[in-house]
């Protein structure tokens, strides 16, 4: 583990890279993780925090979920994450870059318990402790600390909270953060400010949004522009100008519980932003209840997204002024560009390609490399007209 204290740079900076919902196996698609290598050089961030569905646990061999007795299905599933943990940390370790993690819906749901992939991510050298003492949260739910320029006094931190596993509803649904863990983050923050003279500014990153980032939608007709449907009422809604900045391709898919986490944020006053992920399609900012709410995009390439949403999102953090933060997202085509080889790489490794991915293959045999550069072309207008 990384035993190095975090701090300021000299110019007074601190760089956060989120990568949320990598959702890779451990046989990958390439794109992803070659957006990720440039993006890691890009930004040269001072620290990565993985922020859930890390790994497509559910699938990673379609082992079923709560089979702990099969020791040798579990045997193989552990050699088969140990190996689709690799590909997302091992270049990260390359860079010597710090890195903290927390789990997701997909992450909790196989034979390898959350305990025995900590201690995955444990054994690389440039994880950050995410050991608890506190026996009264579940096990990775801790803080980061980060110092002042001169590494003397604690000036910034990150809370990392678990929000990983199913609902009262079973598979698909969503648990909730705990009100053991909305304890501890109460005690801990007043520790913080007792040791350091004034509360210690800070962000949240968990993975699952809380139930009140649905006020960000406003009901809309099926034909408006941005309008997403919520299933759960089949009305169609879109993202409020008004009330946050960015887009949304997709209903948010929340917690079933609250037990006051904003209020309890709002109270401390410490924390500058509560920064989500699991909803791939979408990115925005606003403010709900004085707090400052950051929700992410996914990074997968083979789960679902689109030609917008799949990126990661940067922080960046003001020594002089930590009241306040600066956030941008970057997408692949950010990185990449929309010439030719980028969007077939794309279109090559994205989930919601396949079927078109088959088509270029049986064009490819059939008429050559010119016709297809003139096809993607036109699928390129089109996501650009449609987005």
């Amino acid at each position: 583990m990384y035993n190095n204290k975090l701090k300021f740079n000299s110019d007074g900076k601190f760089i956060i890279l989120q990568v949320s919902d990598a959702q890779d196996m451990h046989i990958p698609r390439k794109g992803m993780f070659k957006m990720l290598n440039k993006v890691y050089d890009k930004v040269n961030p001072d620290l990565i925090v993985l922020t859930g569905d890390n790994i497509l646990g559910n699938h990673i061999n379609d082992a079923p979920i709560g089979n702990r007795q099969n020791v040798k299905t579990k045997k193989g599933t552990l050699k088969r994450m140990k190996k689709a943990l690799g590909f997302l940390l091992d270049p990260i370790e390359k860079r010597g870059i710090p890195f903290a993690f927390h789990y997701g819906n997909h992450d909790d749901r196989n034979m390898i318990s959350k305990k025995e992939q900590a201690e995955i991510y444990g054994s690389y050298d440039h994880c950050i402790p995410y050991e608890n003492d506190d026996e009264t949260v579940d096990y990775v739910n801790y803080n980061v600390p980060i110092y002042d320029s001169k590494g003397e006094k604690m000036k910034y931190n990150i809370w990392m909270i678990d929000s990983a596993g199913d609902g009262e509803n079973g598979v698909g649904s969503h648990e909730w953060v705990k009100p053991e863990t909305l304890d501890w983050y109460v005690r801990k923050s007043r520790e913080l400010q007792l040791e350091n003279g004034s509360p210690v500014m800070s962000l949240m990153f968990q993975h699952i949004p809380v139930l009140e980032t649905v006020d960000f939608f406003m009901e809309c007709d099926k034909d408006d522009k941005g309008a997403v449907l919520n299933r759960a009422d089949n009305k169609y809604y879109k993202l409020n100008p008004e009330k946050a900045t960015g887009f949304a391709f997709e209903y948010p898919a929340t917690v079933e519980k609250d037990f006051g986490q904003l209020d309890m944020l709002r109270k401390r006053g410490d924390v500058c932003a509560l920064v989500f992920g699991h909803d791939h399609l979408n990115s925005f900012t606003g403010e709900l209840d004085g707090v400052n709410i950051v929700q992410s995009p996914g990074a997968s390439f083979r789960s679902y997204g689109n030609m917008i949403s799949r990126g990661v999102r940067v922080f960046e953090i003001d020594e002089n002024d930590t009241s306040s933060f600066r956030t941008y997202t970057i997408s692949y085509f950010d990185l990449f560009g929309k010439k030719f080889p980028s969007v077939l790489r794309y279109i090559f490794n994205a989930d919601e390609y396949e079927k078109i991915k088959a088509l270029i293959i049986g064009l490819f045999a059939v008429i050559g490399v010119g016709l297809i550069a003139y096809l993607v072309s036109i699928l390129n207008l089109y996501n650009k007209f449609l987005f």
